[in-house]
């Protein structure tokens, strides 16, 4: 039996020597389809929901939408950019390869993009080759009503029968339509449409063929019209896969940026005094520009241009230019600052030039503290006045985060807006900045922008801005000098990307809420950092080292020192920062190349506590818990509303085995302080401990890969935003339909770990196994079989869809057999209680063209309450007949793909086996779904997971 395909072109596929005759697939070409069906249930989710997405063009209410989307590839609509855009957005890429892919293959790129399909509202008709078929199946076979169109590979083997089946299949598959759709122009690559171009593509030349073709001229008979805009508006919303390239691969580009710009920063004093705004700001110019050439967007908006500014440079004017050529190299470190003066800060913002991303950040020129050395020193002038700016800084963005969490809740603007403005206010109250109140709040500005995913900004309030990511800034214009000095000190500047996901969920009595979440695609971004531009500044630094480093320092006798410590603060709008630890017996000294030195004596500690877990796996966490007479000594985003910071410590590392031998003994002996250090468990830490080390934990996993293993991006970014990874699974579900979703359900949907008991299916609920599959499939044989099989655990009650009439399946006549049953269940008598002790289950046989999602929805919109409750449905079983399965060539009967793709379980009993050998196959299919009280399907938390995800899935692609 053949593998499956891979998930790319790459591996060779030689063609087989033989094949079945006319008319006669394989029955391993069925079995490709349906384990496809089986194989990846995430990928097939997105795959159907890209493909309602293309969908929901054709049901729109208006008069002149298209009855069907024509997609046409390769030679056949000589090479129409727009077609294979809509190819590559339906099959995640597939054709996005290069021409070094397509000949690992062993076949012509023309072999491989014989492809045309006609996307209708309800069902699909794709004609391919058995070469390309192959490749195509993994993509396809989840969608609903497809119909295939291809030869068998002896069929194929002749090139004029080939030829004419394509033709006869475009035919046949235009048949039922007037208008017809073509994506005529792929993005950024607007054309006029002209019908008379479409009429000389090589295929729909052939329609006009006598004989074989459509009798007629393709664009005489058919209505053509452009859907390039409809369908390019249905690529720019966001879904799991493109958030995934876009974390994968834009994200990782993007971040690469920010560590170039860091690169200009790292070097010697009198160098970073005569860097000038354009060098700085050069790889975000590049990045820009190079990506703008290639992505042909029009956007002029100063919101999505990169900028680099210094000190007083900073002014509304020039922030507002965007002008992203950073034309001047006048403006220098050394003298963007007060009359002439070195630049106490910078704003800076890097735009995704093809894609959604942008952040903006304010970094510092100079000390934002002054380290604790024994007294409490004034802090001198030029460090008080950036100090006061990165206050204000800190301020603005708690301000913009707590925007992001009202509008992810609320989607109001306007209400986001008033808790910025009101965080803002309250954090100049934290710093008691109140005095400069009135001054900063009437020069502030704050927006968010939904930007699509080609990077186009687009109205906040329209239908789709859900699926948009979107950018939350807040900037705070020429700010003046805030101790009296003349001149102004230019402006200040945060912003993020986030996304939001809202999923409606449905509660028992029946409203339908709203759960919502966020991710901060760019938090990974440094928020704080800073860089020492003044010789005396540096000296000054050195001098502090020295000064702790001397036989008489405050801090007691030097025990060790080490790199590769990581330092976290309670304040959740700080990062981990990564540097050199220094122990003392009466402190630390921590210190890292942007923030200089921080010292905490044991004086300012109200308790110092360790965990490691017990583990030489586990990172080891130095818990301070600090007096507030600290803070001034420490940098700005170390002051949070709980005065706690916390020291990793990474296994295997050399500071982790120093500390245990040089630092662990001396600090848990009583020191002069009366401060010793306290080893506790794991249920000693608080839920804001928990949460860092869980964070210091993650980042240790991904950093601590061997050297030969390919680091993931993603597991990468799972450290650095640990909500990543929930947030996911939430946008998935969100992404999939509008349509609520049960409160029982939604634990299962998110792949929560553990099941509530209150939900799962209790004892006395009447579990629904289905047996489903086209004409000659065996179900009722299989109906007989079980029903014997289990007579012995449990009682089986078997409902057989009523055959006498032209509907396949009475949602009322099953109904209320559901509520005759439950009845009947009920009263029975008392003799028989011994009897019913048994488990019992209703056995429901389809036989036709049925579709699952109709026996689902029949109980769940059943009109008695009791009834609803009382019955669950559990495994859903399809019977597949391989060689009953096809029309002809490789035409499926309706529903065989769909039925497959609902199912838990697949049978394929072969035609030529005697009746025992079939029973003997089924014994064991089921012979480890045997429940201790009867049934298919066993009683564990992972089978009723896929119970309850089978029911929900199925309810909501209806």
């Amino acid at each position: 039996m053949d593998v499956c395909p891979p998930h790319r072109l790459g591996l060779p596929r030689a063609r087989s020597p033989g094949g079945p005759g006319r008319g006669s697939p394989s029955v391993s070409y069925l079995t490709k389809q349906i384990r496809c069906c089986f194989l990846e249930r995430r990928l097939s989710t997105y795959i159907c929901s890209r493909l309602r997405q293309v969908q929901s063009i054709l049901t729109q209410s208006s008069k002149s939408q298209p009855d069907g989307i024509l997609c046409i590839l390769g030679i056949d609509s000589r090479y129409n950019e727009g077609c294979r855009e809509l190819a590559n957005y339906l099959l995640f890429g597939l054709y996005n390869q290069n021409t070094s892919d397509f000949e690992k293959t062993g076949f012509s790129e023309e072999v491989l993009d014989d492809v045309i399909i006609l996307i209708k509202s309800d069902s699909v008709h794709l004609y391919c080759n058995p070469i390309n078929y192959r490749y195509l199946l993994p993509y396809v076979a989840h969608w609903r009503n497809l119909h295939f169109h291809c030869m068998t590979e002896n069929e194929y083997e002749d090139e004029e029968a080939a030829e004419e089946f394509k033709i006869a299949s475009f035919v046949d598959m235009v048949r039922d339509c007037s208008r017809i759709g073509i994506p005529y122009s792929s993005q950024g690559h607007l054309q006029i449409f002209d019908m008379f171009v479409v009429e000389k593509w090589p295929i729909v030349q052939a329609f006009a063929l006598e004989g074989i073709g459509g009798d007629g001229f393709f664009t005489m008979k058919y209505e053509l019209q452009d859907v390039s805009l409809n369908l390019w508006n249905v690529y720019s919303k966001m879904d799991p896969m493109s958030l995934e390239s876009l974390l994968s691969e834009d994200l990782v580009a993007f971040e690469r940026q920010w560590t170039n710009f860091f690169a200009n920063f790292d070097t010697e004093i009198p160098f970073l005094l005569e860097l000038s705004e354009s060098q700085a700001g050069e790889p975000f110019r590049s990045y820009f520009s190079h990506g703008m050439i290639s992505s042909h967007i029009t956007e002029n908006s100063p919101n999505r241009q990169p900028f680099v500014l210094f000190g007083n440079h900073s002014t509304r004017e020039n922030l507002n230019a965007g002008n992203f050529n950073f034309p001047s190299e006048g403006h220098l470190v050394r003298s963007t600052g007060p009359s002439g003066s070195f630049a106490k800060h910078m704003v800076v913002q890097c735009v995704s030039p093809k894609g959604p991303l942008a952040c903006s950040r304010t970094y510092f020129f100079g000390a934002t503290h002054v380290p604790y050395l024994g007294d409490d020193n004034k802090l001198p002038k030029k460090t008080e006045q950036i100090r006061l700016l990165s206050q204000v800084y800190a301020a603005v963005i708690e301000a913009v985060l707590a925007a992001i969490v009202c509008y992810a809740k609320t989607s109001s603007l306007t209400k986001a807006k008033e808790v910025a403005e009101q965080t803002f206010g309250s954090g100049l109250n934290f710093f008691e900045l109140m005095q400069f109140k009135a001054a900063l709040r009437s020069k502030m500005a704050f927006h968010i922008h939904a930007v699509n995913n080609q990077g186009r900004l687009v109205p906040l309030d329209s239908e789709d801005s859900l699926y948009f990511v979107k950018t939350a800034c807040m900037t705070i214009y020429d700010i003046p000098d805030l101790l009296g000095g003349s001149g102004c000190l230019g402006s200040v500047v945060f912003s993020e990307s986030f996304l939001t996901s809202q999923i409606l969920v449905k509660e028992k009595d029946g409203t339908v809420t709203t759960e919502t979440s966020f991710i901060i695609l760019t938090a990974a971004i440094p928020r704080f950092c800073s860089w020492l531009v003044e010789d005396i500044e540096a000296k000054f630094s050195e001098k502090t080292q020295q000064s702790v480093m001397g036989d008489e320092c405050f801090l007691g006798t030097f025990l060790t020192r080490g790199e590769g410590a990581y330092l976290y603060s309670s304040n959740p709008q700080s990062w981990p920062e990564e540097g050199k630890v220094h122990f003392f017996s009466g402190g630390l000294l921590f210190s890292d190349r942007h923030h200089g030195n921080i010292i905490i004596s044991k004086d300012h500690m109200n308790s110092v506590l360790f965990y490691d877990g017990d583990s030489t796996s586990i990172v080891a966490a130095l818990l301070i818990d600090f007096k507030s007479s600290l803070l001034p000594h420490l940098p700005v985003h170390f002051c949070g509303s709980s005065n706690f910071l916390m020291i990793a410590l990474f296994p295997k590392s050399k500071i982790y085995q120093t500390f245990y031998s040089e630092v662990f003994s001396p600090w848990q002996q009583q020191a002069n302080s009366g401060l010793s250090l306290k080893v506790i468990q794991e249920d000693g830490l608080s839920v804001e401990q928990k949460r860092l080390h869980s964070s210091a934990q993650k980042l240790f996993s991904v950093l601590s890969h061997s050297a030969g293993e390919k680091r993931s991006p993603l597991k990468l970014l799972s450290a650095e935003l640990p909500e990543l990874d929930g947030f996911l699974q939430r946008f998935a579900v969100s992404s999939i339909s509008r349509e609520p979703v049960m409160r029982t359900h939604l634990p299962v949907l998110l792949q929560q770990a553990e099941i509530n008991p209150t939900h799962r299916v209790e004892n006395d609920k009447v579990i629904i196994s289905i047996v489903t599959g086209l004409p000659g499939c065996h179900a009722s044989e299989l109906c007989a079989f079980l029903v014997t099989l289990h007579k012995e655990y449990g009682r089986w009650m078997v409902y057989r869809q009523v055959m006498d009439s032209s509907e396949c399946f009475h949602a009322a006549h099953f109904q209320r057999y559901l509520s005759s049953a439950l009845e009947a269940q009920q009263n029975r008598s008392a003799r028989q209680s011994a009897y019913i002790r048994k488990k019992t289950r209703l056995l429901v046989v389809l036989q036709g063209y049925t579709d699952v999602i109709d026996v689902v929805q029949a109980l769940q919109i059943h009109p008695d309450s009791n009834v609803k409750s009382s019955f669950s449905i559990g495994a859903i079983t399809v019977c597949v007949e391989p060689l009953s399965c096809y029309m002809e060539h490789r035409f499926l009967f309706p529903k065989c793909l769909d039925q497959c793709s609902q199912a838990n379980l697949y049978l394929m009993p072969a035609v030529t086996q005697s009746w025992g050998i079939k029973k003997g196959f089924w014994k064991r299919c089921y012979s480890d779904c045997l429940h201790p009280e009867g049934g298919v399907g066993p009683p564990s938390k992972k089978r009723e997971k896929r119970w309850l995800q089978a029911e929900e899935t199925a309810r909501l692609k209806a």
